[in-house]
């Protein structure tokens, strides 16, 4: 009767105070983690019928700069004006033969304006408007391999010397640059990459930037952008 009555739950008892810290996962759980006297138990979910598998949940979706002027899928604001943003003019509402959607963006730099300042000029993208590292604002983008985006020039022939991600220093600096160029334009819309692998984009606020000078645009520059994302 001892035997039958009491050793086995004892048995099972003695064999659990011996593994109270080992970490388990449950295949029946909801997915929240379980804490066993303070380890974090990390549990995965096992997708139903017809659900989406947790690697593809935790896939990166893709993340707009633009979309259409408006859109709640913006992100960033072209606020950060190079070196002081007397020489451009940029439209965010232009509607003629944009690539996609009911709006793009019209850059205009002004060469001949640019002769009698600064020569050069460019605009960053930034989060929150203004901000050049000096306040929090940056977004984790982790996940994310490319930044596309398309562009056309308004003749063809258009160059802009550098397209950057990132690169915004201060107090609070960005985690990483890429930059790629330059970058002749045709007058076709073309869709451009910055490869992200492997650049840690754990805090990004200098979502976008372009930069081009007079001495490669001798007579003018005007071009236009569309469908700026991060994926």
């Amino acid at each position: 009767m001892f035997k039958s009555r009491f050793f086995i739950p004892l048995l099972i008892f003695l064999v659990g105070c011996g593994n109270s810290n080992k970490v388990v996962e449950s295949p029946e759980s909801s997915g929240d983690p379980v804490v066993h006297n303070a380890v974090i138990v990390k549990t995965q979910k096992v997708p139903a019928q017809g659900e989406t598998p947790p690697e593809e949940e935790n896939q990166f979706k893709p993340f707009y700069i633009y979309l259409d002027k408006g859109s709640p899928e913006n992100h960033y604001v072209p606020s950060g004006f190079m070196p002081n943003g007397q020489c451009l003019s940029l439209n965010e509402a232009w509607t003629g033969n944009c690539h996609s959607g009911k709006s793009c963006i019209r850059v205009e730099y002004d060469v001949m304006c640019s002769r009698k300042d600064q020569r050069w000029a460019g605009i960053y993208w930034l989060n929150p408007a203004n901000n050049w590292g000096q306040r929090k604002g940056g977004f984790n983008l982790t996940g994310a391999q490319q930044l596309t985006f398309w562009a056309k020039g308004d003749k063809g022939g258009e160059q802009i010397q550098e397209f950057t991600v990132g690169g915004i220093m201060g107090n609070y600096p960005d985690t990483d640059i890429a930059v790629i160029g330059p970058v002749i334009l045709s007058g076709e819309w073309r869709r451009y990459t910055v490869d992200l692998r492997g650049k840690d984009l754990a805090y990004i606020s200098g979502g976008i930037a372009w930069s081009t000078s007079e001495d490669v645009n001798p007579e003018t520059c005007t071009f236009y952008l569309d469908e700026i994302r991060f994926e």
